[in-house]
């Protein structure tokens, strides 16, 4: 009887306990860049009041976009069709990707452009972004290397979480995140 009582309140423990809630890393400024129609795309415009997930790749990568585009285009097949959650691509290699390079590069994974955009620009643009705001790595015209990490940003431009791209399940925990954002009031 003891134990049946120990097992009881451990598990009604274990079940009520809430998830942490999600750091605030940096805010996102605000930024104009060129998204995959050849269309300006400025963070007021497109993204403030969305929760957002992120990524940096290039279009003419053999190494681990396709593998990060795939996932990106995982997350938005699970978020279905939530009007509030968008997903945002930047580019790289921003001499290369052109709008049609970004939109075929996006057709191929089956992007939904109203909710996925691919963005390119100026370097030092995407670099600023990158580096300072996204404090991921470095634009600089001359190198593509760059991280393999999704972001989430909430409603107010803050990055909450960063996701490690290689470990099991990124893709369930990004959605989670990314619905329990968008479904409460930051």
């Amino acid at each position: 009887m003891r134990r049946r009582l120990f097992l009881a309140a451990t598990l009604t423990t274990a079940c009520s306990r809430k998830r942490e809630p999600l750091q605030v890393f940096n805010t996102i400024p605000e930024f104009t860049l060129t998204d995959q129609n050849g269309d300006d795309f400025t963070y007021a415009a497109k993204l403030k009041g969305h929760v957002w997930v992120a990524d940096f790749i290039f279009t003419t990568c053999t190494g681990p976009c396709p593998r990060l585009t795939t996932q990106m285009s995982r997350v938005q097949e699970e978020l279905g069709g939530a009007p509030n959650i968008k997903l945002v691509s930047f580019t790289v290699d921003p001499v290369n990707d052109t709008p049609s390079a970004l939109t075929e590069y996006g057709k191929r994974y089956k992007a939904d452009f109203k909710r996925w955009s691919f963005l390119t620009g100026a370097t030092e643009t995407l670099h600023k972004l990158n580096r300072e705001a996204f404090m991921l790595g470095n634009v600089d015209g001359r190198n593509t290397s760059h991280s393999t990490r999704f972001v989430l940003i909430d409603q107010q431009g803050r990055v909450r979480k960063y996701y490690d791209t290689t470990e099991a399940d990124v893709i369930g925990q990004v959605v989670a995140d990314a619905r329990e954002l968008a479904g409460a009031a930051s």
